[in-house]
């Protein structure tokens, strides 16, 4: 499947598996599939939900910075791919 560059991870906040994810290339919706890709990263998951400054959010745009939950461990600088069917 097509993947395009979305962003990229700011931070990872391990204690509670939460990325920190910069969206340079938006937008991006609860329900899309995206994959985070790094030097020991590869994740494939889908979105079930996103918070900026602890607040839901449905959609992300350029620019935001936002935080979601990951099941594995991601790490600073992996790219994020929204995957396309």
């Amino acid at each position: 499947m097509p993947e395009k560059e979305i962003g990229f991870v700011e931070h990872w906040f391990g204690h509670i598996m939460v990325a920190g994810i910069k969206i340079t290339n938006g937008p991006l919706k609860v329900g899309d599939t995206i994959h985070v890709k790094g030097h020991t990263t590869d994740i494939t998951t889908t979105i079930k939900s996103m918070q900026i400054n602890n607040k839901d959010i449905t959609e992300a745009k350029t620019g935001d910075d936002i935080g979601m939950k990951m099941p594995d461990h991601a790490r600073q600088h992996d790219k994020v791919y929204l995957v396309t069917p």
